[in-house]
């Protein structure tokens, strides 16, 4: 019975020193480079997308309060102007 278990011990040692090679060891550091490049090129992007999505709000947020301060502009002044108008037609009945 430990003669079956003996061989599948000796191939997977044989099989884990030949892992540790320098040519694995330079194909797993590679590999390993190119996994970090892949996560920092998508991080970047993400920033990136991020950032783009932040500025749009917020360019379309100025220009609400924009468009929302020049109707309150617009407002006060045509209530003023008919108040104005209002006050002198009732000096002038006044006068009259």
């Amino acid at each position: 019975m430990r003669k079956y278990w003996v061989l599948p011990l000796a191939l997977t040692a044989v099989l884990g020193l030949a892992a540790c090679s320098p040519k694995a060891q330079n194909e797993t550091a590679e590999a390993a480079d190119t996994i970090a490049a892949d996560a920092n090129a998508t991080m970047s992007e993400a920033v990136n997308d991020t950032n783009a999505a932040a500025d749009k709000a917020f360019g379309s947020a100025e220009a609400t309060m924009d468009n929302s301060a020049a109707a309150i502009g617009n407002a006060t002044d045509s209530a003023m102007d008919r108040t104005g108008n209002a006050m002198k037609a009732a000096g002038d009945e006044i006068e009259d």
